[in-house]
This record gives structure tokens, C-alpha cells and sequence, in this order.
């Protein structure tokens, strides 16, 4: 397994309350703004998209780069991180 970024350490380490969508790994200022433009102000609102897809990696990530562009490192960083999330808080 590829090793994950500080910022994805420090996401998955602790309830995501109301973090910013530019919390996530994978999400920097552009796609963040991007993704605040179509309403995923919060990383728990992307959360929330990830759960309605069933937490399917295929699905998130052609929804990310649908919605905001994302790159395929971005789609799988961003994936990652909201699946070890939820793998350890839900």
C-alpha cells in the first residue's frame, strides 16, 4: 500500500466535525473552491456523498473528477482518506 500523506494522517485521526472541504487529502485550494462552489463546503458534506455512493471507490471517484476535476491521485487520496475515516469512526 502507498504511504499516506501528513494530512491524511491528521484527518483520520480524530472526528471531522466541521472541517473544511480542503481538509481532505487530495482536496487543495482549487478543487476545494470548486467543490464549495457546488455546495461540499464541509469535508462532512463530501462524507455524506461518499455514503450515498455505498463507500464504492469507482463511483466516488468518477464523481469527484465529475464535480470538481479531480486528478486520479486526487480521486484516490480523497477516497482513501474518507474510507479509513469511516472504517474507524462509523
Amino acid at each position: 500500500m502507498s504511504s499516506t500523506s501528513q494530512k491524511h494522517k491528521e484527518f483520520v485521526a480524530e472526528p471531522m466535525g466541521e472541517k473544511s472541504v480542503m481538509a481532505l487529502a487530495g482536496i487543495g485550494e482549487v478543487l476545494g473552491k470548486r467543490l464549495e462552489e457546488k455546495g461540499f463546503d464541509k469535508a462532512y458534506v463530501v462524507l455524506g456523498q461518499f455514503l450515498v455512493l455505498k463507500k464504492d471507490e469507482e463511483l466516488f471517484r468518477d464523481w469527484l473528477k465529475d464535480t470538481c476535476g479531480a486528478n486520479a491521485k486526487q480521486q484516490s487520496d480523497c477516497y482513501s482518506c474518507l474510507r479509513e475515516w469511516c472504517d474507524s469512526f462509523l
